[in-house]
């Protein structure tokens, strides 16, 4: 996804003055009889029995939390900046050469931005967890620990798309205070959370709320599930850690709404476990791939599809030789589950697809033509794809534009195509369609021409919804419409 509604919050600074910062948010899990073992270095146990005692359990995780700070130098021409030496002498007062900016070779000026941000520490051999957008393009990193000792660190892996980062503190002292994590699954919306960060570069310091909800997408990548909670959290907050009342982790603060008060993100500490391992011995995480687009259900979709309720991941497109294809999945087509876990909304699929390794065989249970099926498929390697030029949207034709009253739509022909000219006002079609759609199926039948779209949907079975497929540019997508009375 390319819109992202919420931001993430790292202290950017010039060598002049501070800029913007990445906030996090985290979450808490409540006091349960029994904690489920985890590999290490999440073995750990609880470092509290439960006590509502804030202070106490924040005297005694505190010492795991750190403030990191990054240094990015920018090569920029003099034509790109002005000599502000030059222009406020007083500046450079009493600081040291290159303090603020110094002249590379070619006589190009060298910037430094400074950001700041949180992590903790996870095991005794110095590994630090924060987020990926923290320590994007540094130069140099450091670390700071509750105690004021720093250290320089290193970035041994990164994930940028679940936005996780693993940090090593060179010359790792043994003494190192060390984070329990808990298990995000387990925690329920309600409980009492703290955040411990780096705010505004006010290291250590703690806020408190609770869990206001759970499995939130926010447009921040391919595998949005984070936590919700009104625990304050700020810019600097990002990668710093959500404890819940047990003094375990269950979330990375990473974002919060701009436009929002009490309204932060953090990524559940599952996922963080998930890759983590990976991140360490390799630096990067693989992924399987399925090879579909997919897009989200409403009521008249799940209706249309042969749904008793809202659910699954709608396939609008099928890549050409991929996976999904060799499988014999179909446009049309809802999975409803992988390995027996259940796709609830359509956000549900990339996220468990991603979970298997490439080469694995998964088993997806699929409604095609309304008939529940089970399909094997042969996941293959998540990979950058190159973008593609958008195609042009259809343009104006001269042909005579044909009016369904059923839809509420007219429309014209355009180098065979049918293509949407207007969408009545208040009518079926409002809002499910826009001028420049092109209609290319009804009801999983091909689209002719005009005159056979109108056929089709004289010919649709009064009380059904129908069931387009629509594209728009590079995109396409499934759209249900009940008919207007005929």
């Amino acid at each position: 996804m390319t819109h992202r509604p919420l931001l993430p919050i790292a202290i950017l600074a010039l060598s002049l003055g501070t800029g913007c910062q990445h906030a996090a948010s985290a979450t808490a899990s409540t006091p349960t009889d029994a904690t489920p073992q985890t590999p290490a270095p999440f073995a750990t146990p609880p470092l509290l029995a439960g006590t509502p005692d804030v202070a106490t359990l924040v005297a005694k995780v505190k010492p795991s939390v750190v403030n990191i700070t990054t240094v990015q130098e920018r090569r920029v021409s003099r034509a790109e900046t002005p000599d502000l030496g030059q222009l406020f002498p007083f500046l450079d007062e009493g600081q040291p050469p290159g303090a603020r900016r110094h002249h590379g070779s070619g006589g190009d000026a060298v910037t430094k931005q400074q950001a700041l941000g949180s992590g903790f520490l996870v095991d005794a051999q110095g590994h630090v967890v924060t987020n990926a957008h923290v320590v994007e393009g540094a130069d140099t990193v450091k670390v700071r620990l509750a105690d004021d000792r720093e250290f320089k660190a290193r970035v041994v892996g990164k994930d940028e798309r679940l936005d996780v980062a693993v940090l090593q503190l060179e010359n790792a002292p043994s003494d190192l205070p060390v984070a329990s994590l808990g298990q995000s699954e387990g925690t329920r919306v309600g409980e009492y959370v703290v955040a411990i960060g780096n705010p505004f570069g006010l290291g250590n310091t703690v806020t408190m709320g609770i869990v206001s909800a759970k499995g939130r997408t926010i447009g921040a990548g391919p595998y949005d599930d984070f936590i919700q909670t009104d625990a304050s959290i700020n810019p600097g907050n990002s990668g710093g850690p959500l404890f819940n009342l047990r003094g375990q982790v269950v979330g990375i603060n990473t974002a919060i709404n701009p436009q929002g008060k009490g309204i932060g993100f953090a990524i559940p500490i599952d996922a963080v476990k998930h890759v983590y391992t990976e991140l360490v011995s390799t630096g990067h995480v693989t992924r399987g791939r399925l090879g579909v687009v997919i897009q989200g259900m409403d009521e008249d979709l799940a209706k249309a599809v042969g749904l008793d309720r809202v659910r699954g991941a709608l396939v609008e497109d099928v890549e050409s030789g991929g996976p999904a294809e060799k499988a014999g999945i179909k446009s049309g087509d809802v999975v409803l589950s992988i390995d027996g876990q259940v796709v609830t909304h359509s956000e549900d699929l990339p996220r468990l697809v991603a979970m298997h390794h490439p080469g694995t065989q998964v088993k997806l249970s699929v409604l095609h033509d309304k008939q529940p099926r089970d399909v094997g498929v042969t996941l293959v390697a998540l990979e950058e794809k190159a973008e593609h030029g958008a195609r042009s949207e259809p343009g104006p034709t001269a042909e005579p534009a044909a009016r369904s009253s059923a839809v509420g739509i007219t429309v014209a022909e355009q180098d065979g195509r049918v293509v949407v000219a207007s969408v009545s006002p208040d009518g079926p079609a409002d809002g499910k369609l826009r001028p420049g759609d092109v209609i290319e199926e009804l009801n999983h039948l091909p689209v002719a021409g005009a005159d056979d779209l109108a056929t089709k949907i004289r010919a649709a079975v009064a009380g059904k919804p129908l069931l387009l497929r629509v594209r728009h540019g590079e995109s396409s997508r499934y759209v249900a419409i009940e008919l207007a009375s005929r």
